[in-house]
């Protein structure tokens, strides 16, 4: 019974483990120097198209899902 519960703990961890990243597996951040401004620097999602503007890195997610106001 004991080791029912380890192995149980064991998947939950795995099964963690490897969605932590779920959200940027599809998109591909590029780095766009000349779109850049001041300390914020330009980035370009090659796969979905979405550009973000970041003054700490490259996006951690996927930004294609947020709800942006339409024109």
């Amino acid at each position: 019974m004991p080791l029912l519960f380890v192995f149980i703990i064991v998947v939950v961890i795995v099964a963690i483990y490897a969605r932590r990243n779920a959200a940027t597996r599809n998109c591909r951040w590029r780095q766009d120097r000349a779109g850049s401004k001041g300390a914020l620097m330009k980035y370009n999602c090659v796969t979905c198209g979405v550009e973000a503007f970041r003054a700490n890195g490259k996006p951690d997610r996927c930004l294609s899902k947020l709800n942006r106001p339409g024109l």
